[in-house]
C-alpha cells in the first residue's frame, strides 16, 4: 500500500475517473494519503466527483511519473470521521489547506475498501499490487 500511495504522491498531479450515467468523467486529483491502512483520496463534497462516487464507487485512478505509470482501480467509501480528514489535511497540508479545513463541512475522504494497483514501463514486465 505504501509503494502506491508515494507512487501516487510523485506524480503530483494524477487523474480520477468515475462514471455517470455510461458517460466517464476524469478529473485531476492531487491529495492522497494512508490512514488504518487504507489508501484515501480527498475532494469536496459540493462537487460532481463527490456525488459520482457516492453513487457508483467504482473509480480509477492513473497517474505518470518518470516514464513509468500507475493504474488503481476499485471501489470507494466515504469515511465521515474526523480523524480520517485530520490524517489528510496533515499528509497534505501544502497543498489543500487554502481550499478546505478539517471542519469546513466541504472537505471529505473516500478510502478504497478493495483495489488492484498496476505500475507500468515500456521496458519491465507490470507490477501489480492487490489490496
Amino acid at each position: 500500500m505504501n509503494e502506491v500511495i508515494e507512487y501516487l504522491r510523485s506524480c503530483g498531479t494524477f487523474y480520477l475517473a468515475t462514471c455517470e450515467e455510461g458517460q466517464a468523467h476524469v478529473r485531476p486529483f492531487g491529495a492522497v494519503c494512508s490512514f488504518e491502512g487504507k489508501l484515501y483520496i480527498g475532494t469536496n463534497n459540493q462537487k460532481n466527483v463527490y456525488n459520482q462516487m457516492k453513487k457508483n464507487g467504482q473509480i480509477e485512478i492513473c497517474g505518470m511519473h518518470k516514464g513509468t505509470w500507475i493504474r488503481v482501480e476499485g471501489k470507494v467509501k466515504e469515511d465521515l470521521r474526523r480523524e480520517a480528514r485530520v490524517a489528510m489535511f496533515e499528509e497534505n497540508k501544502a497543498s489543500i489547506s487554502s481550499m478546505y479545513t478539517v471542519d469546513d463541512n466541504l472537505m471529505t475522504v473516500f478510502f478504497f475498501e478493495y483495489g488492484t494497483a498496476t505500475i507500468y514501463s515500456f521496458t519491465d514486465e507490470p507490477k501489480t499490487i492487490k489490496f
